[in-house]
């Protein structure tokens, strides 16, 4: 009897217990009911949120995303937008002078190229006044945060060199033109041309891509609509272009501290030669009866009468006896006078110098960032004998190559300033 009343209690004491647990598991329940019933709102609210913030972001009943997941989209809505915003303020903020990037020289270029690049607080600078570089078959600026800043990046690389090649002209002149006038005078930038609209001071260097250049300034002051239909005449005896000599001491000087100077350069002895194939093997009714005569006159041994009546048939050879000696028959020609005494680098401190090993690329970043227009970009075709092959490195060795030792020594120190002022490497080992 003990036994079976201790069991008939224990029955009732559990019976109790499960009466009194009873409400705290139906509130439990309710609970739980409501807290999902407020997850599913918020959760049908920032599905909403973000298919209107993220187009392409699309949700379905069959597709079931964490809230994790969610947010997570949500914020890189905010950083794409924050990434618009900065790029749209880019594309609109002011770009100054001496902030232009150039391209890294390529294997032909003979450029011995700095280090590889640091970022300077100057480069910093330019991170954030620079566009997005867009190539000449782009129509719209690429507006995609991951691009942007490769674009970025590309920039930095480029005003590394440009930054190196301006460096590298002043210690140079620093070193070597201390004694040198700072007083600017017309004949200084009686090679100089002048875009009033786009702000450019473009000096002429013969040989150096300098017809194409005179082209794009023509299209840039609205005097023809392509470059490609402007001939040959036109261009340098149409006297369409002003040039900055033509103006006061006055306009001189606000346009030189105000306006984009340019500068592009090429390899010294491999100009030479273009020059030289241009002027003497090809007819040409100057240079032969101003030059020629007088050439084979001084050079030429037993030189035939025809020879001496035309001024015909210059060779290389009789060409670097004029070039190179202190009493010359006749003087100077720009289309062979070294570029740091045509264009006076020392004394006027170009802003962007250029290469012409790789014109076309840093010709077309240059128009871009002065805002020409964008079907504008630089010509590619030959302005004379365009059937003729090209001057290359390897044809100006070929040519070179004719002369003795001694005379490839003083062909060199001729151009020297120019070799080491835009950093061009020897073109044969046995120089010094």
């Amino acid at each position: 009897m003990p036994w079976v009343e201790c069991r008939v209690m224990d029955v009732l004491r559990r019976r109790r217990r499960l009466r009194a647990n009873l409400p705290c598991s139906f509130w439990f329940l309710l609970l739980f009911a409501a807290g999902g019933l407020v997850l599913f709102v918020h959760l049908q609210d920032l599905s909403e949120m973000v298919q209107q913030q993220v187009p392409g972001v699309k949700f379905s009943g069959a597709t079931k995303q964490t809230s994790e997941e969610l947010c997570a989209q949500f914020s890189e809505a905010q950083r794409a937008r924050q990434d618009q915003r900065s790029l749209e303020e880019t594309l609109t903020s002011p770009i100054p002078p001496m902030q232009f990037p150039a391209f890294a020289a390529t294997p032909g270029s003979r450029e011995q190229e700095p280090s590889s690049p640091r970022l300077t607080q100057r480069h910093r600078k330019l991170l954030k006044t620079s566009p997005v570089v867009r190539s000449p078959n782009m129509s719209t600026p690429v507006s995609s945060s991951s691009t942007s800043r490769t674009s970025h990046r590309t920039w930095a690389r480029l005003s590394h060199v440009q930054e190196a090649r301006q460096r590298l002209m002043k210690e140079v002149c620093a070193k070597y033109k201390s004694n040198i006038s700072r007083t600017i005078t017309p004949h200084h930038v009686s090679r100089i041309y002048v875009e009033d609209k786009y702000k450019l001071l473009y000096c002429e260097v013969p040989k150096a891509g300098c017809s194409n250049w005179k082209r794009v300034l023509m299209v840039l002051a609205g005097l023809a609509s392509s470059a490609s239909e402007i001939n040959h005449d036109a261009v340098h005896y149409g006297n369409h272009i002003k040039r900055l000599d033509s103006f006061d001491r006055q306009g001189i000087t606000q346009r030189l501290e105000t306006y984009t100077k340019v500068l592009f350069v090429r390899e010294p002895l491999e100009r030479l030669v273009s020059a030289f194939r241009d002027k003497f093997e090809s007819p040409n009714s100057y240079y032969h009866p101003v030059f020629g005569k007088a050439i084979i006159s001084k050079y030429r041994a037993n030189a035939s009468r025809a020879a001496l009546r035309t001024g015909s048939g210059v060779t290389f050879q009789e060409f670097m006896q004029y070039l190179l000696d202190v009493h010359r028959p006749v003087g100077m020609d720009i289309h062979w006078e070294p570029v740091h005494q045509l264009c006076s680098p020392c004394l006027l401190s170009y802003d962007f110098i250029g290469k012409f090993e790789t014109m076309e690329q840093e010709a077309n970043v240059l128009l871009e960032r002065t805002g020409a227009p964008r079907n504008l970009t630089f010509p590619r075709f030959k302005d004379r004998n365009p059937g003729a092959e090209r001057t290359s490195t390897g044809l100006m060795q070929r040519y070179v190559a004719q002369l003795s030792a001694a005379e490839r020594q003083r062909a060199y120190d001729f151009y020297y300033m120019d070799y080491l002022m835009f950093n061009y490497s020897k073109p044969f080992q046995d120089l010094y």
